[in-house]
């Protein structure tokens, strides 16, 4: 018998501090994206006025001149690698932790989730000295190295959940048909865990795209910028000679793509996270 939902005050807050914080980002979302459209003149003379006429040349400019283009095609690179090495390693290691018995596996699944909970500063200057000895820092390399390891706890916390929800009687007709373990994973127990990857990739994909703090520590020449790294620059030039509007012409650059992504692949992310949670 279906029993009625008393009033529940904080659950209101809640809704309103949720709906607050989603017309707060859409309003500053609309507000860079045609500002970016304006010229500086207009955007001195009234900040919240529309433009008058949409001005392409911002983004030409943001994309040419202010090597927005040049940072766009770093990031896309380090990103992809990064996130696809991340994948790999840590569905590999996710699905051992889920399905093989070794002495200490609880331990290491349990070292696996201390290493979210330490803080990027606790390890600065020892990775940084590590990596200089190992010559990768100012390199592409070394940050795409860095990425895949720092993306790995997440990666594997999430993946073990799914690995286990995933039935024992596929990989059982695998063995008596004579498939070797790797073939296994391979060809069998890495498709069914498609959400569970979707979604991993997603969240890796978004948190380096946005990556600004081990870039701004190994990245000292200019043309290996990543966008995060290069937007600060781009910050302080375009600022200092007050091209505003071609500033933020940048920045709807920067956040296109992770709008498309996030919108094409929304319900692969909550499929993935639903499953792991529901069944894990």
């Amino acid at each position: 018998m279906n029993e009625k939902k008393g009033f529940n005050p904080l659950r209101i807050v809640a809704m309103l501090l949720m709906g607050y914080y989603c017309l707060s980002s859409l309003v500053a979302l609309f507000w860079v994206a045609y500002t970016s459209f304006k010229t500086n003149a207009e955007f001195f003379a009234s900040t919240w006025s529309l433009p008058a006429v949409l001005r392409w040349s911002n983004y030409s400019y943001a994309w040419a001149n202010a090597e927005i283009g040049h940072y766009f095609l770093n990031t896309t690179y380090i990103t992809v690698l990064s996130t696809c090495g991340s994948l790999v390693v840590a569905a590999m290691a996710a699905y051992v932790l889920a399905r093989v018995v070794f002495p200490f596996r609880q331990f290491a699944f349990y070292l696996f989730l201390a290493a979210m909970m330490v803080p990027p500063m606790l390890y600065l200057f020892p990775l940084f000295v590590q990596m200089r000895h190992m010559h990768m820092t100012n390199s592409r390399l070394g940050l795409i190295v860095l990425y895949i390891a720092t993306g790995l706890p997440f990666s594997i916390f999430v993946l073990t959940g799914f690995f286990k929800t995933l039935p024992t009687e596929m990989e059982e007709a695998a063995l008596i048909d004579g498939a070797s373990p790797l073939k296994t994973f391979w060809m069998i127990m890495l498709p069914l865990a498609k959400p569970g990857l979707i979604t991993v990739s997603i969240f890796n994909f978004i948190n380096f795209w946005n990556e600004f703090f081990w870039s701004l520590i190994l990245l000292r020449t200019g043309k290996l910028y990543t966008l995060a790294r290069g937007l600060q620059t781009l910050f302080w030039n375009m600022s200092t000679e007050s091209r505003w509007t071609e500033l933020f012409a940048g920045l709807v650059i920067v956040m296109l793509p992770l709008m498309i992504v996030f919108l094409l692949l929304q319900d692969r992310i909550t499929e993935g996270l639903t499953v792991g949670a529901v069944k894990g």
